[in-house]
């Protein structure tokens, strides 16, 4: 499998109500020079998390103990800018396994799709009550079902349905990436070719 099975996530989360969040924020163009998926992490936001002299910033929220999970809750617009698939990357090797916003880049959304990352678009309010909660409480849980396509704060009950294609989904569930899936239906795909005429 190309990552991890994706059916329902619990974590805490870590706010980052930044609007506009471009994926040379994420993942700055001098560290674009490796071709494998791993590494990628320790430079996630690296421009944002360290000053010049390679020190954390301690007012940065990777940065802040406080905070922490397999969940990354920004602002709208999340993954604009350029179709580096890095950023995806870097989000992935740093530890998330879903990112929520209220909207999101479609070809950032694409690439989080196509690694293993749920991107979870939501109303603006619902993304407000999450920060809200959040910061009341850094603790809180939010519940992430893909299957019921459904995100919950855990403790108040507020909840919202969200959209995602069936096949990604589909993927996600299984752990497939695209040539998963192909090499899963490769019997078909086989007995299909020898049904159909040259």
């Amino acid at each position: 499998m190309a990552y991890d099975k994706f059916n329902v996530l619990e974590s805490s989360a870590v706010p980052l109500p930044i609007e506009n969040i471009d994926t040379d924020q994420i993942i700055p163009a001098r560290f674009l020079k490796a071709t494998e998926r791993i590494g990628f992490g320790d430079n996630l936001f690296r421009d944002w998390r360290y000053n010049s002299k390679n020190l954390p910033k301690k007012d940065f929220v990777l940065n802040n103990n406080t905070y922490s999970g397999k969940i990354l809750v920004g602002g709208k617009n999340f993954g604009s800018g350029s179709s580096r698939e890095h950023a995806a990357w870097a989000i992935y090797d740093y530890g998330f396994r879903c990112v929520v916003s209220s909207f999101f880049a479609d070809i950032f959304r694409n690439n989080c799709l196509n690694i293993g990352v749920l991107p979870v678009q939501v109303s603006a309010k619902f993304l407000e009550n999450i920060f809200n909660e959040i910061y009341k409480n850094p603790d809180t849980i939010i519940k992430v079902d893909l299957e019921k396509q459904i995100i919950k704060i855990i403790g108040n009950q507020m909840f919202e349905s969200f959209e995602i294609n069936e096949y990604k989904k589909g993927n996600m569930l299984n752990g497939y990436d695209d040539i998963d899936y192909l090499m899963n239906i490769k019997n078909s795909i086989e007995e299909f070719a020898k049904k159909t005429p040259l």
